[in-house]
């Protein structure tokens, strides 16, 4: 069975989150907001793995499941947000989140 050389895996993983950056800065619907932090999280868990792999270790894979469970969490709350600014709104405008009154 063939690896990826570990530097090739980081690689990838540094590309996926400079997209979920790009994600972030770019885009003003919160929808797609949340989906980059996904990608971000996921180029994170790659990027634990690859380096697992590489020095024959099982933590890269059990820091994945770390990162998946707090990807989970971070979904479930997000949602839940993204469903109370929609009522309170009508948009899922990250600029209209800014003006928000206690």
């Amino acid at each position: 069975m063939t690896t990826v050389p570990m530097t090739q895996g980081l690689l990838l993983a540094a590309i996926l989150f400079a997209l979920g950056v790009v994600g972030i800065v770019v885009r003003r619907n919160l929808i797609f907001i949340l989906m980059s932090i996904e990608i971000m999280f996921n180029a994170a868990g790659l990027a634990f793995v690859v380096a697992g792999a590489h020095w024959g270790q099982a933590d890269g894979q059990a820091l994945f499941i770390f990162v998946l469970s707090v990807a989970a969490a971070e979904v479930s709350v997000g949602l839940a947000l993204l469903l109370l600014l929609q009522r309170r709104f009508k948009t899922l405008d990250a600029d209209a989140a800014s003006t928000m009154r206690g």
